[in-house]
C-alpha cells in the first residue's frame, strides 16, 4: 500500500442529500475511474462522528450500512484493488490516536472552528464534548492512513488545514511520524475544481444544503421519490429580481438551480448559464431543473435497489482487517514518539 491515498468520509446518522451525492459520493467515483491504479481509495463511514449531535442511536448501524450502499450505487466499483471501504468504529487506532492528539492540540484551536459555532448555536452548557473535538478525531482519520489528498466541501477546508497544523507539531516535536495532507488549495486543484462544491438549501440558499437540516423542504434526500423531489424544487425560494443570472452574491437561489441543472445533466455551467442568462420566467428554470432531480432519483433508486447486503458485508469485512493493519502501523508510530512504546 505505497501508492498516495484519497480519502473520504460521509456520516451515517440520516439519509444523504443530493448535495452529499454531488459533493462527495460523485466526485470520488470519478475519482476512482480516473485515478485506477494510480492511487489507494479510502471511502470509509465515520460512524463515531455520527452523535456528535442527537440521533436515533437504534438505527445507527442500519444507516451505516445503507449509506454505503449509496456509494455504491452512485458507481464505485467494489472489485477495485485499490479501493477500501470500512466504518471508523471497526478500526480502534482512529478512536487511541485521537486521544494522543488531543494533548497536542489547543482549546483556542478548537474554539474557533466555524463548523462547531455554527452547530452549537444557543445550546451552551448542553453541546456535547464530542461536537466541540471532533475536527481532532477527523484529524486522526486522515493522519492514520496518510492520506494527501481529502475531497471536501468549502465548510470542511477548515478542518483540513487544523489537521495540517497538527501534523506539522507533532512532527517538528517528534520527527517525521505522519504524512501531513497537502493545502486546501492543492486539494481543489487536484479534483479540478476551483472552489469546494456547495449545493445551497431549498429554502435559504445563504446555507448549505444539510442533510442535518430540521426543515425538510429544504433538502433533496436520496431517499425523496421522484415526485416529492421535483415538488421540492418548484417552491424552492428564488428572489424579487425577475430576471435570471448566475449570481451567488445577489442571486445565491436561482444561481443554485443552474449549478443543479449544469451537474444534474451533465452540461457545463457555462452552456447552462447560455442558455438561461436574461430569461424572466423562473417557474420554467424549476421546472427543468425538477425533471432533472425527478429523472436523476428514478435511475437512481433504480441501481440502489441491486445492492445487496452480503457483497457489501464482505467487502466491509476484508477492508477493515486491512486497514486495521495500516492504521495500527501509523498509530504505533506515534505510540512510540510519545514514549507510549520502546523505541527500536
Amino acid at each position: 500500500m505505497s501508492k498516495p491515498v484519497i480519502l473520504t468520509g460521509i456520516r451515517s446518522n440520516e439519509a444523504p442529500t443530493l448535495a452529499n451525492y454531488l459533493g462527495a459520493f460523485l466526485p470520488m467515483v470519478e475519482m476512482q475511474e480516473k485515478y485506477a491504479g494510480q492511487y489507494q481509495i479510502n471511502m470509509f463511514v465515520p460512524d463515531l462522528h455520527s452523535f456528535t449531535t442527537p440521533i436515533d442511536h437504534s438505527t445507527l448501524y442500519r444507516n451505516t450500512l445503507d449509506n454505503i450502499k449509496y456509494f455504491i450505487a452512485a458507481g464505485l466499483d467494489l472489485s477495485d484493488p485499490d479501493t477500501f471501504i470500512y466504518r471508523q468504529s471497526y478500526v480502534s487506532a482512529h478512536s487511541e490516536l485521537t486521544w494522543i492528539l488531543d494533548c497536542f492540540t489547543y482549546v483556542g484551536e478548537m474554539s474557533r472552528m466555524t463548523q462547531f459555532k455554527d452547530k452549537s448555536g444557543d445550546h451552551g452548557e448542553s453541546v456535547s464534548m464530542g461536537l466541540f473535538n471532533y475536527p481532532v478525531l477527523m484529524a486522526a482519520d486522515i493522519l492514520l492512513y496518510n492520506a494527501s489528498y481529502i475531497p471536501v466541501g468549502e465548510d470542511q477546508f477548515q478542518h483540513i488545514e487544523i489537521t495540517r497544523d497538527i501534523a506539522t507539531r507533532f512532527n517538528n516535536k517528534f520527527g517525521d511520524v505522519f504524512t501531513v495532507p497537502v493545502s486546501t488549495k492543492e486539494q481543489t486543484a487536484f479534483i479540478q475544481r476551483d472552489n469546494g462544491l456547495r449545493i445551497r438549501s431549498l429554502t435559504d440558499p445563504s446555507k448549505k444544503m444539510s442533510k442535518s437540516a430540521q426543515e425538510d423542504k429544504s433538502k433533496i434526500n436520496l431517499t425523496d421519490t421522484p415526485e416529492e423531489a421535483a415538488k421540492k424544487v418548484m417552491s424552492a425560494t428564488t428572489d424579487s429580481v425577475g430576471v435570471i443570472n448566475y449570481d451567488w452574491e445577489n442571486q445565491p437561489g436561482i444561481s443554485n438551480l443552474l449549478q443543479l441543472l449544469s451537474l444534474l445533466t451533465h452540461q457545463p455551467i457555462a452552456q447552462v448559464i447560455n442558455a438561461w442568462q436574461g430569461k424572466t420566467n423562473y417557474g420554467e428554470l424549476k421546472g427543468a431543473v425538477a425533471e432533472a432531480v425527478s429523472a436523476f432519483l428514478s435511475d437512481f433508486h433504480a441501481r440502489l435497489a441491486e445492492v445487496t447486503d452480503e457483497v457489501l458485508l464482505a467487502k466491509l469485512e476484508a477492508s477493515e482487517q486491512a486497514m486495521s493493519s495500516l492504521a495500527n502501523q501509523t498509530l504505533h508510530r506515534a505510540q512510540v514518539a510519545v514514549g507510549l512504546r520502546p523505541r527500536g
